[in-house]
């Protein structure tokens, strides 16, 4: 399995889409869960990181300060 290197701000794309049509989340809070919003409609989940590494396809754009 091979290990997926996210962080804060950074564009991800989910395995689902979001109800609203959109496919791009944003990770907006980082800890033990991982708070992601949807750049669509701006709804918010929080996902413990098991599920939400497991629910994860690919980074779409890393933030960079």
């Amino acid at each position: 399995m091979e290990n997926k290197q996210f962080g804060i701000n950074d564009i991800v794309e989910m395995k689902k889409q979001h109800p609203c049509g959109v496919n791009r989340w944003k990770i907006i809070r980082m800890g033990m869960d991982i708070r992601i919003k949807c750049e669509g409609c701006g709804h918010s989940v929080m996902l413990p990181r098991k599920e939400f590494t497991r629910k994860m396809k690919k980074i779409i754009e890393k933030y960079e300060e």
